[in-house]
């Protein structure tokens, strides 16, 4: 089961092309300046299966998913069980903001396995001092845009490149 705020179908914010976002409860990281701090709280939203989020992702053929919160690192295997079943039902691609950075991230077993079923990861916390409303999909100069199979395969941090 996984402790969910609210899934937005065709949103455009949340990584490229329109897509599913699932807001996750939980998040420890409580930055300042959070835009969503009601997320903080793991035992906020509501409880669901990977079946009914799995309803939702498969209704919209064209949406791809991104999983946000709350932090979905903190929910980790939970999120893995999702993102396998993403996986073994459809050809989206996965996005996934976290206020760890990547190798913080590869250092815990459990995170790790859900980092290595994600295309791309939006890492860091967010910073006021660096906040900037003109990046691409994050918040402030600190966080990445990772492309996880690219930075696996060659053992350290590679960007991911907008197409």
């Amino acid at each position: 089961m996984l402790r969910i705020l609210s899934i937005l179908e065709d949103t455009t914010v949340d990584g490229p092309g329109f897509r599913t976002s699932i807001y996750c409860a939980g998040c420890t990281h409580h930055c300042p300046g959070c835009h969503n701090p009601q997320s903080w709280a793991a035992d906020g939203g509501r409880e669901m299966s990977v079946d009914e989020i799995m309803e939702v992702i498969e209704a919209d053929p064209f949406a791809n998913v991104t999983f946000s919160g709350g932090d979905p690192m903190q929910q980790p295997e939970a999120f893995t069980e999702l993102a396998r079943a993403i996986r073994a039902r459809t050809q989206k691609t996965i996005w996934c903001y976290t206020g760890y950075t990547y190798e913080t991230l590869l250092r815990m077993p459990a995170q790790r396995t859900l980092l290595q079923l994600l295309d791309v990861l939006v890492d860091g916390p967010f910073i006021s001092a660096q906040k900037n409303t003109d990046l691409l999909f994050r918040g402030s100069a600190n966080q990445r845009l990772i492309d996880i199979p690219k930075s696996l395969a060659k053992g350290n941090v590679v960007l991911w490149q907008r197409a």
